[in-house]
C-alpha cells in the first residue's frame, strides 16, 4: 500500500460545505441557488471518482492537517472502504439534487433555500465520515451529520415534525456519546485510534474486558444510525420529513453512516481476529438477524407507504450488519470473504433500490397527494413508469435474480452456509419471503386494483397532469416565504399522470442502477471496490 499525499480527500469534504454560502446568498433566485447545488454535487462526485483508479491499485490518498488533540491527528484517508461509501454518497447526491428540485417546487414547499443548504452540509459530513482516518475524526463528522440533518427532519415545522426532530437528536446524540466513550477506551488500550486494515495490533489482548466494552460502546453508538433494534424507533418517526430527506436518511448518508461505522470498527479497529477471539461477532450477528426478521413483520402492518419503507430499511440495513458480523466471526477463509463481500455490497445495492422506492413514493405524493397503500388502487395505470420502477426495486429488495439485492444476498447466503451458520441462513430466507409479503400488496394494488372495486378511496386529480397553470414569477419565493417555481422555470408534468422529468429521470436512473448491479455486477465499480476491501482484510481473492 502506497500513501499518496493529496488534498483531494479534504476538497471532497469541503466542496459542498463551501457551497452552503452561495446557496444561502441565492435565496431570492431559486434557479441560481439550485445551480450552485448541482455544481457542488457534480464537483464532489468528480473529486471522489478521480481517486478510484489509484485506490483500486492499492494506494491510499491522505490529507494530514496535523495534531487534532494530543496523540491524534486530524487526518483524512481515502482507502477502499471509505471510497465505497464516499463514491456512493457523492453519486446519489447528484441524483437526489435533481429530484429535490422537482419535488420541492412541485409541492411549492416553504424554506427551500434552508433545505438545499442543509442538504449540502449533510453530504459534506457524510464524505467526512467516509474519509476519516481515525475514530476521533469519524466521531466529529458523525456528530456534524446529526446537526446538519436536523433541519431537514423538522423541515415542515409541524408539531409532529418537531417531535420527530427531538427524538432524532436524542437518539443520535446519545449514540454519539457512546462512540466517543468507545473511542477513548480504544485510545487507552492501544495508544492510537488510527484505522488499520485487519485491526489495530494487540488491541484486544491487553485487556479483553475493556476491549469488549469498547467494542460494545462503538457498536451501540453506530447502531443507532444503523437502526439496529431496539435503537430504531427514530427512523420511522423521521418519515414526517419531505421524501428527498427520507432518501437522504435511508440511502445516501445517515443510516449508511451507521453501517459504515460498524464496518470500520469490525474491520479496521478490532479486525476479524480480535472480534472472533472475543466472541463478539456472533453476538452482533444475532442482533442483526433478530432485527431483520422483527422489522419485516412490523412492515407488514404499515399502511402508510413511507413507514412501510422505513421498516424495510431497518430490515435491509441488518443484512449489511449480518454479512459483516458473520465475515469476522469465523476464520478468514472463503466463507468469511463471501459473507463480508455480501454485507458490503449490500450498501450500494440497498442504496439504489431504496432510493428508487422513496423517489417513487415522493412522485406519488406530489402528483396525487396519496400516502397510504390502501388508497393507491389503479395508480400503476396512471403512473406506469413510476410504479414499474417501484416494482423493479421491490423485486430486488426481496432478492429476486437480475436485480442488485440478489447478488449481495447471494454472497451472504453462501457465506453463512459455507461457514456452518445455518441459523442465519434460515433468517435470511424467511426475511426474503417477508419482503415479498410486504412489497407485493403495493404492486398488486397499483396495477391490478381499481378505485371502482370499492377497496380504496379514489385518487385525487393530479394538480400536475394534463394542462395546468404554471407559476413563472421569478420573485415569488422572496415575496411569499420561499415558495414558488421562480425564474421562469416550469414544473409541468407529463400527460397521463407522470411527474415532471426532474423527478421521473432520477427514478429511472436509480432503478437502472439497481438492474445494472444485478445483471453485470463485475462491470460495476462498487463490486471491484468491495473485492479490494475483502482482499485487504481477509487476504482472500474473490
Amino acid at each position: 500500500m502506497t500513501e499518496i499525499i493529496s488534498l483531494r480527500p479534504l476538497l471532497a469534504v469541503l466542496v459542498s460545505a463551501v457551497a452552503v454560502a452561495p446557496i444561502l446568498a441565492s435565496r431570492g433566485r431559486p434557479n441560481l441557488r439550485e445551480a450552485w447545488t448541482i455544481l457542488a454535487a457534480v464537483t464532489k462526485f468528480g473529486l471522489v471518482a478521480s481517486m478510484v483508479p489509484a485506490v483500486l491499485a492499492g494506494d491510499v490518498y491522505v490529507t494530514d492537517l496535523g495534531a487534532f488533540v494530543p496523540g491524534v491527528n486530524f487526518a483524512l484517508e481515502a482507502d477502499a472502504l471509505g471510497l465505497l461509501f464516499g463514491l456512493l454518497a457523492s453519486l446519489l447526491w447528484v441524483v437526489t439534487s435533481f429530484y429535490s428540485m422537482g419535488y420541492m417546487r412541485g409541492l411549492d414547499e416553504d424554506h427551500q433555500t434552508r433545505y438545499f443548504a442543509s442538504f449540502a452540509g449533510s453530504v459534506s459530513a457524510a464524505i467526512g465520515i467516509a474519509f476519516a482516518g481515525n475514530l476521533l475524526v469519524l466521531f466529529v463528522f458523525y456528530e456534524l451529520l446529526t446537526v446538519a440533518t436536523y433541519p431537514l427532519v423538522t423541515h415542515d415545522q409541524t408539531t409532529e415534525a418537531r417531535a420527530a426532530g427531538r427524538k432524532y437528536l436524542t437518539y443520535t446524540f446519545g449514540g454519539g456519546v457512546a462512540v466517543l466513550a468507545g473511542t477513548v477506551l480504544v485510545y487507552v488500550l492501544a495508544g492510537t485510534t488510527t484505522f488499520t486494515p485487519g485491526g489495530i495490533a494487540d488491541l484486544a489482548t491487553t485487556d479483553p474486558t475493556l476491549a469488549s466494552a469498547a467494542f460494545g460502546l462503538l457498536i451501540l453508538g453506530f447502531g443507532v444510525k444503523a437502526a439496529l433494534m431496539p435503537l430504531h424507533s427514530w427512523l420511522p418517526d423521521a418519515m414526517v420529513a419531505p421524501t428527498p430527506v427520507s432518501g437522504l436518511l435511508h440511502a445516501v448518508a445517515v443510516v449508511k453512516s451507521g453501517v459504515f461505522g460498524i464496518a470500520r470498527v469490525t474491520l479496521d479497529v478490532f479486525g476479524p481476529d480480535a472480534v472472533a477471539d472475543l466472541g463478539l461477532g456472533i453476538a452482533l450477528a444475532f442482533v442483526a438477524a433478530a432485527t431483520l426478521l422483527i422489522s419485516s413483520v412490523i412492515a407488514l402492518r404499515q399502511d402508510n407507504l413511507k413507514r412501510r419503507l422505513a421498516f424495510s430499511t431497518v430490515s435491509q440495513l441488518s443484512y449489511i450488519v449480518l454479512g459483516v458480523a458473520v465475515g469476522v466471526s469465523v476464520a478468514p477463509d472463503r466463507a468469511a470473504a463471501y459473507a463480508l463481500a455480501g454485507g458490503l455490497l449490500h450498501i450500494p445495492a440497498h442504496a439504489f433500490m431504496k432510493l428508487t422506492l422513496f423517489f417513487c413514493a415522493g412522485a406519488i405524493h406530489v402528483e396525487t397527494h396519496t400516502d397510504d397503500i390502501s388508497d393507491m388502487a389503479g395508480i400503476g395505470r396512471r403512473m406506469p413508469l413510476t410504479m414499474t420502477a417501484f416494482g423493479v426495486a421491490s423485486l430486488g429488495m426481496a432478492g429476486i435474480p437480475l436485480i442488485a439485492g440478489f447478488v449481495s444476498k447471494y454472497f451472504i447466503l453462501v457465506g453463512t452456509v459455507s461457514s456452518g451458520q445455518l441459523l442465519f441462513t434460515g433468517a435470511l430466507l424467511i426475511s426474503g419471503v417477508l419482503n415479498i409479503a410486504y412489497f407485493w400488496p403495493v404492486v398488486y394494488t397499483a396495477f391490478f386494483e381499481s378505485p371502482d372495486d370499492g377497496n380504496s378511496k379514489p385518487l385525487l386529480e393530479s394538480p400536475f397532469g394534463g394542462d395546468r397553470d404554471v407559476a413563472t414569477d421569478g420573485g415569488h419565493e422572496a415575496e411569499h416565504g420561499e415558495h414558488g417555481h421562480g425564474d421562469g422555470w416550469t414544473t409541468a408534468g407529463w400527460r397521463g399522470g407522470e411527474s415532471t422529468w426532474l423527478m421521473v429521470a432520477p427514478i429511472l436512473f436509480a432503478a437502472a442502477g439497481s438492474v445494472v448491479l444485478g445483471i453485470v455486477p463485475d462491470a460495476a465499480v462498487f463490486l471491484q471496490i468491495v473485492r479490494a476491501v475483502v482482499e485487504g482484510v481477509t487476504g482472500v481473492v474473490l
